[in-house]
């Protein structure tokens, strides 16, 4: 690794630059110093990172933290990188890089690197920070910090050839990685919402806190000029427990497609090895929501867990805002894909101009053989929407020692709706009221439930019949149970009714699914009620 202090001066930067084919203009164009160049293999990424796990975790030196604790919320939102100082302004390839400044929030320095190949051979070079990249108030307590700083994290920016819809680049962005190892992306419809990250670490385990890897350097790809689609970038993730490798290829077409390939190193045990992590925000929906919380009928940016095993078996789970932190496990084998969907697309249902029902829907296909494990869902309390309280992930069934390593394969879909849509109804509402009958008295304790499922199956049960509801509960009573249309007039829109008399004050896990004689007409809805 580069010691800062051994960087050239601009001149020399841009005379080295322009032997690695990126021409002296270019540089000075867009303001960028770099370093002197370094060799660069994704095999050697690896091999670094394995010999990192191998050695005593070092964390990083503290960074000026007088300096960055003055760069509060406000401080920081008044410094905007300027985009005529983009990495790949004029090209080659669509996509201008910017960059995050460091902050309160946003501490760890992270490095950015640009590459090129020269004769065959791939060469690094840091981009040197600079406070002249950003435009800022003069008396900014980022004026401080001292040479050489580092960046928090970077932008895919928009296509600067205007193919995206004629988007402004310099406004517009379509991927962004900042804070640990986390990063996200926009869907079809244009807006942010959950989040990926690299690896999650103990995540709701007693008695150990979570732990938060970083990603400390970001090599960008310089893309062929004829690439108007996709970028290709690596990082190296750092942390007490693991070290790592990802290699991102990241396309941008109607929706953002990530082919991820990753190696992790387990540098100390692991209680809960999260790999593959999503993140995302549920506070309430039309299943439950207390009297007068909010004024808007719903807030999330998910809705629901989406399964496809390795089974065959098309499973939705509805997301929870319980009273303490659960954990739940879906044990599998090979799965062909999950992720935690948006399904809920009506403006309508939400009120609210922060555009959540056109939060991205985010989908994982395995890509090769995940072997055995299990999904994990993860839900936290909240009170409010500015907490992520859902992290869904992958867990290997053999546990995480120090010394293990994992190699996996998968692509991200960020997109409107699943990517690989069943064909079977699914679900799209659940709703829980109090049970009984409407004008007799409510029996204490007992729960209605009204689950809705709609698609071409359900068009094709015959005139007169309905459905059977197919429940199954770990404890409890079921009864009022019955399917029917909804009186909507929409073509295969049913749902199924119940009452449940829950047993003991535990969480109670329940299956349902509509059928027809032999035939399966809808997903497996899974839910998990708590008593009280």
């Amino acid at each position: 690794m580069l010691d800062r202090r051994s960087f050239l001066a601009a001149g020399g930067a841009a005379a080295a630059l322009a032997a690695l084919g990126l021409p002296e203009e270019a540089l000075a164009a867009n303001g960028l110093q770099l370093s002197q160049p370094t060799p660069f293999s994704f095999d050697a990424l690896v091999a670094q990172a394995k010999a990192l796990a191998g050695k005593p975790y070092a964390a990083p030196a503290p960074l000026a933290p007088e300096v960055l604790d003055r760069i509060d919320y406000d401080a920081h939102g008044k410094i905007k990188f300027d985009p005529a100082n983009a990495l790949f302004r004029d090209g080659p390839g669509a996509f201008p890089v910017t960059f995050f400044h460091l902050g309160r929030f946003f501490q760890t320095p992270v490095r950015m690197n640009v590459l090129e190949n020269t004769d065959g051979d791939a060469f690094s070079r840091e981009v040197l920070y600079s406070p002249s990249y950003f435009s800022m108030p003069p008396d900014s307590p980022a004026r401080s910090l001292p040479p050489g700083a580092g960046f928090a994290g970077f932008r895919l920016q928009e296509s600067r050839l205007g193919d995206q819809g004629k988007l402004d680049w310099q406004k517009n962005d379509w991927v962004a990685f900042l804070g640990a190892s986390y990063f996200r992306a926009i869907g079809e419809l244009y807006q942010y919402g959950l989040s990926a990250r690299g690896i999650a670490l103990d995540v709701a385990v007693p008695d150990r806190p979570e732990e938060f890897p970083n990603f400390t350097r970001f090599y960008f790809e310089t893309p062929a000029a004829n690439n108007t689609t996709s970028m290709t970038v690596y990082a190296l993730l750092e942390g007490p427990s693991v070290t790592g490798v990802f290699k991102f290829v990241m396309q941008r077409t109607r929706a953002v497609i990530m082919d991820i390939d990753a190696r992790v190193f387990v540098r100390k045990d692991v209680a809960r090895l999260g790999l593959v992590p999503l993140t995302s925000m549920y506070w309430y929906s039309e299943t439950i929501k207390p009297t007068a919380i909010d004024w808007r009928p719903e807030v999330h940016d998910s809705d629901g867990l989406a399964i496809w095993n390795g089974a065959g078996e098309r499973i939705w789970r509805p997301l929870n805002n319980p009273s303490q932190t659960r954990a739940s496990a879906f044990a599998d084998t090979k799965p062909r894909g999950f992720g935690l969907l948006q399904r809920d697309r009506a403006f309508d249902h939400y009120q609210d101009g922060v555009n959540y029902e056109k939060r991205p829907s985010l989908w994982i296909e395995p890509l090769g053989d995940w072997g055995e494990g299990s999904v994990q869902l993860i839900e936290i309390p909240t009170d409010d929407e500015i907490h992520d309280n859902i992290v869904a992930f992958w867990v290997p069934k053999a546990d995480a020692k120090a010394g293990a390593s994992y190699s996996l394969q998968y692509r991200l879909h960020w997109t409107d709706q699943e990517p690989f849509p069943s064909p079977l109804a699914r679900c799209v509402a659940t709703r829980i009221g109090r049970g009984g009958q409407p004008g007799q008295p409510r029996p204490q304790g007992v729960r209605k439930f009204m689950v809705e499922f709609i698609g071409q199956p359900l068009t094709t049960v015959p005139f007169g019949v309905k459905p059977e509801v197919v429940l199954t509960a770990a404890r409890g009573k079921f009864s009022y149970v019955f399917a029917e249309a909804v009186p909507n007039g929409v073509p295969g829109h049913w749902r199924a009714q119940f009452d449940f008399t829950p047993e003991g004050n535990e969480p109670i896990d329940m299956r349902m699914y509509l059928k027809n004689g032999d035939q399966t007409l809808t997903e497996t809805w899974l839910y998990q009620y708590q008593p009280g």
